[in-house]
C-alpha cells in the first residue's frame, strides 16, 4: 500500500503570491493543491509546514474522506480561513493523487459531467461609464455569455473592481493603498451605468455587478429594487456575510437575485443563507471552503433548497483551483455559474495547463487527476512578494467595510 512520503509548501509570485502544497506518495505519485489565501499567504504557509504535515507522514493518500476528518477535527481550534485554507490543498491534492492513481480525470470521480460544459462570467470594467461599455463591447466579441460590470465611481480616488491594465490585479502594494469611498454616491450612479449597459448590449446575455460588501441591508434592499430593470443575473455580495440574517431584510424588497459565499469557509457559515433561501447562489470556493470534499457537502446542501453555485474565481486563486473548480461544477446538478479570470503569462509558465476556455464556456481536462503540474525552475525565478488589497475609508477617514 503507497503512503505519503513527503509534502512540499510551495510559494512563489509570478505576479500574483500563490502557496501550492505537492504530495508524493511512496510510489511516486504526485498530486498539488492551492493553498493560497491573498494577504495572509505565509499563514497558511506556516500552519501546513509547522502543523499539518508532520501528520500527514505515513498516512494513506487513499482514505481521503479520513484525513479531512482527521484533520479538521483533530484540532480543537476549528473553520477559519487559514485552517480551511490548509485542509482544502492537503484534500485537492489527494484528490489530485487518486486521479492519477485511477487513470481517471478528477470529475470522473466525482460522478463524471451533468452538463457538457462550464458557464462562465469575465469582467468588464472601466474608468468611465464609455470605458466599460468598450469592455463590456470587447468580451461580447469573445463569445462570451456572461459578464460582472464595474466602473469607477466618480470623484473617488479609488474604485476596487476596476481593471487597470490587461489583468485585474487589485493586491498591488507592499502596504494596503487606503481609498474614497461614498455609498451615496456609488447608489446614486450604479443602477445608471448597468442601465446604460442593457440599453446598449440588450439582453442577449447574462449580466452581473459586485457590491463588494458595501452597504447596510436596507442599501442593498434599495439598490436591488433600483436594478430590477436590467434583470441581474446577481447582485454580489450586496451586504457584509458574517451576518446571515441580514439578507432577511434585502430578501423583503427586492426580486434581484443575490449571491455571496466567497469569503465564507464552511457548511455552517452558510447554513441560515441557504435552508432559509436568503440567497440564489453560494460563492464558495474549493480553496477557501475545505477543498473538493467540504464543498461538495456545501453544494448538496444547496440544491436541496433551490441554491445554484457560483464560485469564486478570482486571479488570487491559482490555475490548480480552476482546475479543481471545473472538476465539480462540471459533475454537480445546481451548478449555476462559475467566475473566470485569466492568469498572467508568468503563472502559467509555473503552473502548466489549464481547463479550456471555448465559446464562453470552461472544459475540464481528460488527463488522470487534475491535470496541473507544477514547473519547479520558472517558480524559483518569482520570490514571495507581500501584495495587500486595498482598504476602504469613508470620506469621513473611518474605515468602511469591503
Amino acid at each position: 500500500m503507497a503512503t505519503i512520503e513527503r509534502v512540499e509548501v510551495l510559494v512563489t509570485s509570478p505576479g500574483r503570491n500563490f502557496v501550492t502544497v505537492r504530495v508524493t506518495t511512496s510510489d511516486g505519485v504526485t498530486g498539488l493543491g492551492d493553498a493560497t489565501l491573498n494577504g495572509r499567504e505565509l499563514a497558511v504557509a506556516s500552519y501546513l509546514r509547522d502543523h499539518l504535515v508532520p501528520l500527514l507522514i505515513g498516512r494513506d493518500p487513499a482514505r481521503i474522506e479520513d484525513t479531512w476528518q482527521y484533520l479538521y477535527k483533530g484540532a480543537y481550534w476549528r473553520r477559519g480561513p487559514v485552517t480551511m485554507t490548509a485542509i482544502a490543498a492537503i484534500d485537492v491534492a489527494l484528490w489530485d493523487i487518486k486521479g492519477k492513481q485511477a487513470g481517471l480525470p478528477v470529475y470522473q470521480l466525482l460522478g463524471g459531467r451533468s452538463r457538457d460544459g462550464v458557464l462562465v462570467y469575465c469582467h468588464a470594467s472601466g474608468g468611465s461609464v464609455d470605458e466599460l461599455l468598450d469592455d463590456v463591447a470587447a468580451y461580447t466579441e469573445k463569445g462570451f455569455k456572461a459578464i460582472r460590470a464595474q466602473a469607477a465611481v466618480p470623484g473617488l480616488s479609488g474604485s476596487y473592481g476596476v481593471r487597470k491594465g490587461t489583468f485585474y490585479e487589485p493586491a498591488s502594494t507592499a502596504l494596503p493603498d487606503e481609498q474614497a469611498w461614498s455609498t451615496e454616491a456609488y447608489l446614486d450612479f450604479a443602477p445608471g451605468y448597468l442601465g446604460k449597459v442593457r440599453e446598449k448590449f440588450g439582453f442577449g446575455f447574462h449580466l452581473l455587478h459586485d457590491v463588494h460588501h458595501r452597504l447596510t441591508p436596507i442599501e442593498a434592499a434599495r439598490f436591488g429594487r433600483s436594478v430590477e430593470d436590467v434583470r441581474l443575473f446577481w447582485m454580489e455580495d450586496p451586504t457584509p456575510a458574517e451576518n446571515q440574517e441580514a439578507f432577511r431584510l434585502i430578501r423583503q424588497h427586492t426580486t434581484t437575485p443575490i449571491a455571496t459565499g466567497e469569503v465564507l469557509n464552511s457548511i455552517w457559515d452558510v447554513q441560515t443563507l441557504i435552508t432559509e433561501q436568503l440567497i440564489d447562489y453560494v460563492r464558495t470556493t474549493v480553496v477557501h471552503a475545505g477543498g473538493i470534499t467540504h464543498l461538495r457537502r456545501i453544494f448538496d446542501l444547496a440544491a436541496l433548497y433551490h441554491v445554484r453555485t457560483g464560485s469564486h474565481g478570482a486571479t488570487d486563486l491559482s490555475p490548480v483551483t480552476t482546475a479543481a473548480a471545473v472538476a465539480v461544477d462540471i459533475s454537480v446538478p445546481n451548478f449555476g455559474i462559475q467566475e473566470h479570470m485569466g492568469h498572467t503569462p508568468e503563472t502559467y509558465e509555473v503552473f502548466r495547463g489549464t481547463p479550456r476556455l471555448e465559446d464562453g464556456m470552461l472544459l475540464p481536462s481528460e488527463e488522470p487527476g487534475l491535470g496541473i503540474e507544477y514547473d519547479d525552475e520558472a517558480a524559483a525565478r518569482f520570490p514571495y512578494d507581500p501584495k495587500y488589497l486595498p482598504v476602504a475609508r469613508r470620506l469621513d477617514g473611518s474605515v468602511h467595510d469591503w
